[in-house]
């Protein structure tokens, strides 16, 4: 199959990004060094800013002026990521450093550095990490003006910890081309994953590093039970050829025929469609399935308090997210007053056929499950290959 260009989708992502962006990967891009990102308390104590109450944009404008940089995390691709970068510094005047890692990467990180985060806030990626953040202590709560945009009060945490700005629904991708190959149908439903002939053929993203493989392990417990899910994934594992680094890039496997089946969210699929890869159909399970909220957050003891604030109040806004579509993502929107990209909805995603999903139990439990998840896997017959589960 020849690879076919959107030159289109090209020139608006080329358009929305600036120098500091270096493509779609999981490697730091415009990334600040350790010592660029933290700043000691003692620097900022002998001016401090003063901290804006909520409720008064522009006092909050002018107290994160003052304060003169932001520093971001994000989570989501490299592209809007970026763009949403750049679009901040410019509305504002406040210089923006970031760095992509994934969500995993970033709650570990910001745990090890005992309340001196190196970076202000959080951008993107699901909710899963973000609510194991919060129950340690590592996010902080700010009551945003611009939540009254959210379409509703589902899309946030009820301590105002982090704020959603999208959802995105999990499911698999396919390469209709080795499908055919090989004389096999596409997988309608979990159960199907774990069919002797697909042996190989799969790859997942490491809930050692991704937010996307924690959401995975969450649903399954929620639809199966915690031990039926452990057998379910020792199964599954037999026909995985690789979990990688990031949620996204078992996505990015599929159209290339790096792997035939990839289990992700599938407006990552829709974005490698776009590229002009038409050998790509999306799949949402039959046997039901969960979504993602993308998410925002400012690091509790961040060094830019209310240049964070601000951030929050931007991403809650069109001035944010309506840069998501010109630059690769193509998630669902959770803002009353964006707009919703035509790309989400024109492949017939259908977003009702997902369960009810226990974000509480997923919080309170997510790290348990985690090394219950490899504990499975290492107790199965042929054992867990480490060498399959990426980390760079």
């Amino acid at each position: 199959m020849k690879k076919k260009l959107a030159l289109l989708l090209a020139c608006a992502m080329t358009l929305g990004m600036t120098a500091c962006s270096g493509g779609n990967t999981d490697t730091t891009t415009a990334a600040p060094t350790e010592a660029e990102t933290t700043v000691a308390a003692a620097d900022d104590a002998a001016e401090p800013a003063e901290d804006a109450a909520s409720g008064d944009l522009d006092t909050l404008i002018e107290a994160a002026k003052a304060e003169g940089e932001l520093t971001v995390y994000g989570s989501c691709e490299e592209e809007y990521l970026s763009a949403a970068c750049q679009n901040f510094e410019k509305l504002y005047g406040i210089p923006v450093k970031y760095q992509r890692l994934s969500t995993s990467e970033v709650y570990t990180k910001v745990s090890e550095e005992g309340g001196k985060p190196s970076a202000d806030v959080w951008f993107g990626g699901t909710t899963d990490p973000y609510n194991e953040a919060v129950a340690d202590g590592l996010l902080m709560p700010y009551e945003a003006i611009n939540a009254a945009n959210l379409i509703s009060d589902d899309y946030k945490d009820p301590t105002n910890c982090w704020y959603g700005i999208y959802k995105g629904i999990l499911g698999f991708m396919v390469n209709t081309e080795e499908l055919e190959r090989l004389g096999l149908e596409a997988p309608k439903t979990w159960d199907d994953l774990t069919k002797e002939e697909y042996q190989g053929l799969i790859m997942m993203s490491n809930p050692n590093t991704a937010g996307t493989a924690k959401l995975v392990i969450n649903t399954m417990i929620q639809m199966k039970g915690h031990d039926e899910a452990m057998e379910y994934f020792k199964a599954l594992d037999k026909n995985i050829a690789q979990y990688t680094k990031s949620g996204s890039g078992p996505s990015k496997m599929v159209g290339p025929g790096e792997c035939v089946i990839a289990i992700g969210f599938l407006h990552d699929g829709i974005y490698q469609i776009l590229q002009g890869y038409d050998n790509i159909e999306l799949i949402v399970p039959e046997d039901g399935t969960s979504f993602e909220i993308g998410a925002t957050a400012i690091f509790e003891g961040c060094a830019h308090p209310n240049a964070a604030k601000l951030w929050i109040e931007y991403a809650l806004s069109p001035d944010c997210v309506d840069h998501a579509k010109e630059n690769g993502s193509y998630q669902f929107l959770v803002i009353s007053n964006a707009t919703q990209p035509e790309e989400a909805t024109q492949f017939g995603l259908d977003m009702n056929n997902t369960i009810d999903y226990d974000f509480e139990d997923a919080k309170n439990n997510i790290a348990q499950y985690v090394e219950d998840f490899f504990a499975a896997l290492g107790s199965s017959s042929d054992g867990a290959d480490s060498s399959r589960f990426l980390t760079e």
